[in-house]
């Protein structure tokens, strides 16, 4: 049965949700963590930190990370997850390519693409501020890393690979 919710519960992010996995982290905590109750915020947290460091998109990386563990470690709710979140991507990626290709010029096209943007947006902030939780800040260090790798990023440019190195190095020497 686990693995029906699953597929319901990913198939259900990835049919509503638009503006890549970043939009859909909130999707995914509220539907993982407060719906139905398969992980608790701080792995939620670890799991958002890991799938940014492994290759590969961070909402597939998190649903298969979510199968594997609300499946009790096998494999199959792995794959149920991650199928149900790309399939509906997969088709409608498909009918917008070719509507956009179609319709690119319309006026009426173009107004639903701008009122979809700024949703998106929203998304992702939705997404940041659920995961300012006293879990992922435990003290003044906690600020000082997030203000730090914040500004190196957002002003300096500094790839997010590299911030992640150097806030794991970071943690180890202060903690």
């Amino acid at each position: 049965m686990i693995y029906l919710e699953l597929f319901y519960s990913f198939f259900k992010i990835g049919l509503f949700c638009f503006g890549g996995g970043y939009a859909m982290l909130s999707l995914i905590q509220d539907e993982v963590v407060y719906h139905n109750g398969w992980i608790t915020m701080e792995v939620f947290s670890d799991i958002v930190a890991v799938s940014q460091m492994t290759p590969g998109p961070i909402a597939i990386n998190t649903a298969t990370y979510v199968g594997y563990t609300a499946s009790g470690g096998n494999l199959l709710g792995s794959v149920m997850a991650t199928l149900a979140l790309i399939i509906p991507s997969v088709v409608m990626m498909s009918i917008v390519i070719r509507a956009y290709k179609k319709y690119s010029k319309n006026q009426t096209f173009q107004g639903i693409f701008s009122g979809i943007r700024p949703v998106v947006v929203g998304l992702i902030a939705a997404a940041v501020l659920n995961m300012a939780t006293p879990a992922n800040f435990v003290d003044y260090r906690s600020y000082l890393l997030f203000s730090v790798s914040f500004l190196a990023a957002y002003f300096y440019r500094v790839h997010p690979i590299l911030l992640m190195v150097l806030g794991g190095f970071a943690g180890y020497l202060m903690y």
